[in-house]
């Protein structure tokens, strides 16, 4: 889900005054809904009053005639109004918070605070009465010294009590002390990618583990940066993209090794003999250099950890295992209760009659699936407390073996429309749009990356609590977070359903709330917070993402302005530098021009094929010229590039260590020669994204065990680590 980086200035227009005061313009923009924008290349777009009425209608707002917008546009303001104070209340540590409510001066009133923990908080808050420069206001003043946490702001009016979230967050995340006065470097991986020799195909949190250690002994590296772990469907098919998970809130459990489950050792000879069985027929599936193939390694998995799961637990692991479900609550019901009736209904379907439309949480029929099939039900718990423990251990690993920062997790932008979090809650959800980007030169067709929208009424209503349980779930196992398109934590480009992804308009969220709760967790746990900022970003969010202490991101081949490539010299300090990223093809395959040939073949050109590879290759001739300009590459080498494609895979990545970015990073897959994309934007099994396993530039499969002791890596190690 990345799209280049805007290097074109653009032309500020606005809607004229004739537009701004219609009503259905008024009432999109009350719920934060944009009725213009400007895209990449400076062109100003209006949004046409159907696809707002759409957009409106998918946050529960009919606008569909005059009449109808005027009536929902007098309600809103209405209910603003009438509201004593907000639902959710943000405070910035170290200064005064002046909350207003609505409260006439006259009325009887007092304040309190009851902290996270329940307890009362002592200084509580004051109330600050009207002046003559502000009639008939007041404010609660929240002070400065409040601990940080997720609070409640109760405000009593003539004996009538109001509570509102009100949230204390850091006023940035700060830097760990390596990155105080240094930077650090670290791998990207697509971790199903990486298989040792004992992986079922497919790699797991052993092979996870193993390579953080590793990656530390053997190469210095402090962090690896991995695709999304979120939670998967519970049986095949499953879904390749990890950016389209059934919950963000739970691990992806096909990760489990089943033998480094403790009761594993304590099976009978047969059952053991039955899961090693299951191994050996999956151990097949790690020498195919072409296919991941998640579904084949699943089937023999899942009965293996069936088998393991009916062994008996110790009273100290049956206790773990329930407090473990006691903690997670009825987020893990959902999740287990989905599970168990895919499995035994089957997937969910667009058929109006699937079980997935038609039932829900309180259904009779689904409260008699889980009292018929309690011992399943548990197994989707168990299955998950076990993918959560093996995930956390290899982040102890990480850290045991010396890296500063360990597992970097990657955060989906959203969940599949038929998960188990949509299923569960739709209140939480728009209903009737999907998310994705409008077009951009890198994505030229717009992209709709098919999930539904957190609904940012939902969200304030609740004190975001949907969104801060995720991040603190996902920090519990990383020393770092990186959130892909950030830019949704701003505003997010809705596209209504049965529209092309350029048929959509940006939702605003409260960027300011959703920001300072990624202070708080990080704050909890000394962790960094990389967001990926790459697209169409306007100055604003650049701005806020820097002064709440969060990295953005830098790709060396999108470092550019007016046709030429910005030396590293000049990039941003506060971000994770990287010389390509998984929505590309490796560097010696975007050298060879792997993304003109996919976008050719699959037809995904809005101009002709000629002109996209004439622009691909001025664009390849500038970066080489940067790179010799620069010093980093002998011109030497651009004369015979087939030669020397390693020496120039390794002067693009030489370039990062020049640049003053904290964070820098190689892709696995350019410390092997791979050239195949892991992902093409735009499509789904038009090409088999998410699907290719680590190969080397001959095509054969490279196994974790000689991953780091291979001649090309460890020639991409040194120069990483400035020793060449």
């Amino acid at each position: 889900m990345t799209t280049k980086r805007n290097t074109k200035k653009k032309v500020k227009m606005k809607e004229s005054s004739e537009r701004s005061s219609r009503t259905l313009i008024q009432l999109a923009h009350a719920y934060g809904v944009a009725t213009a924008y400007t895209g990449q290349t400076g062109e100003f777009n209006e949004i046409s009053d159907q696809v707002l009425i759409e957009v409106l209608k998918a946050l529960n707002v009919d606008a569909s005639t005059e009449a109808k917008a005027a009536k929902a546009l007098r309600s809103k303001l209405d209910d603003d109004q009438r509201r004593l104070v907000k639902p959710t209340v943000l405070h910035v540590a170290g200064m005064d918070s002046k909350v207003p409510l609505h409260v006439s001066p006259q009325n009887t009133m007092a304040v309190t605070i009851r902290l996270e923990d329940g307890s009362l908080y002592q200084d509580g808050a004051k109330l600050d009465l009207s002046t003559e420069e502000e009639p008939n206001t007041v404010y609660a003043v929240i002070p400065s010294d409040l601990p940080l946490g997720y609070h409640s702001l109760i405000v009593s009016v003539d004996g009538h009590d109001t509570v509102a979230h009100l949230i204390s967050v850091p006023e940035k995340i700060d830097l760990i002390d390596p990155l105080k006065d240094g930077s650090l470097w670290g791998w990207m991986a697509q971790l199903y990618s990486v298989r040792s020799e004992d992986s079922w195909g497919v790699g797991d949190f052993d092979d996870l583990k193993n390579m953080l250690v590793d990656a530390k002994k053997k190469t210095g590296a402090d962090f690896i940066l991995i695709n999304p772990v979120h939670a998967a469907e519970p049986i095949s098919p499953l879904t390749p993209s990890p950016y389209l998970p059934i919950s963000r809130r739970f691990i992806n459990f096909t990760y489990t090794r089943p033998e480094d489950i403790a009761e594993y050792q304590s099976l009978t000879q047969a059952d053991k003999a039955a899961v090693e069985n299951l191994h050996d027929q999956a151990k097949i599936l790690n020498e195919n250099p072409n296919r991941i193939d998640r579904d084949a390694m699943w089937d023999k998995k899942r009965q293996a950890l069936w088998t393991i799961f009916q062994a008996e637990r110790s009273a100290g692991r049956q206790k773990e295992f329930e407090d473990y479900c006691s903690r997670e609550g009825e987020d893990l019901e959902a999740y287990a209760t989905w599970c168990l009736a895919y499995d035994k209904w089957g997937a969910p379907t667009s058929s109006p009659d699937c079980w997935e439309k038609t039932l829900n949480k309180d259904s009779a029929e689904v409260k008699n699936l889980r009292a018929q099939n309690s011992q399943s039900l548990e197994f989707y718990k168990w299955m998950e407390w076990i993918a959560t423990s093996q995930l956390a251990v290899a982040q102890k690993a990480a850290q045991q073996a010396g890296m500063k920062i360990g597992i970097m997790s990657d955060m989906a932008v959203g969940v599949h429309p038929q998960g188990a979090e949509v299923w569960w809650n739709p209140e939480r959800f728009a209903s009737g749009a999907t998310v994705g980007a409008p077009p951009d030169m890198f994505n030229q067709q717009g992209q709709d990356w098919s999930q539904p929208p957190l609904n940012p009424v939902n969200l304030e209503e609740t004190g975001y609590a949907t969104y801060r349980t995720m991040v603190a779930g996902i920090f519990a196992k990383a020393g770092a977070v990186r959130i892909d398109h950030i830019l949704g934590l701003f505003r997010l480009w809705w596209i209504p359903e049965g529209r092309t992804a350029d048929q959509g308009t940006y939702v605003q969220y409260d960027s300011s709330i959703m920001l300072g709760i990624l202070a708080l967790e990080a704050s909890r746990v000394g962790g960094t917070v990389v967001g990926e900022d790459l697209g169409v970003v306007p100055d604003y969010v650049a701005d806020s993402l820097k002064s709440h202490g969060l990295m953005g991101c830098v790709i060396e081949w999108y470092q550019q302005y007016d046709g030429e490539f910005v030396p590293p010299k000049q990039w941003r300090q506060m971000a994770l530098a990287s010389v390509t990223t998984h929505d590309m093809p490796p560097t010696a395959g975007y050298l060879n021009y792997e993304h003109v040939k996919i976008r050719e073949n699959l037809g995904l050109l809005t101009v002709p094929a000629k002109q996209f590879r004439a622009s691909a290759e001025y664009e390849h001739k500038q970066l080489l010229s940067m790179l010799v300009d620069n010093g980093y590459l002998d011109k030497a080498f651009t004369k015979n590039e087939k030669v020397h494609e390693q020496e120039i895979v390794e002067a693009m990545h030489r370039a990062l260590l020049d640049s003053p970015s904290k964070l820098k990073a190689a892709a696995l897959v350019d410390a092997v020669g791979e050239r195949r994309a892991q992902n093409q934007p735009g499509t789904n099994n038009e090409y088999p994204n998410w699907r290719i396993p680590l190969a080397d530039d001959k095509g054969h499969a490279v196994y974790l065990e000689d991953l780091f002791d291979l001649p090309r890596a460890r020639s991409l190690v040194a120069v990483m680590n400035g020793e060449k």
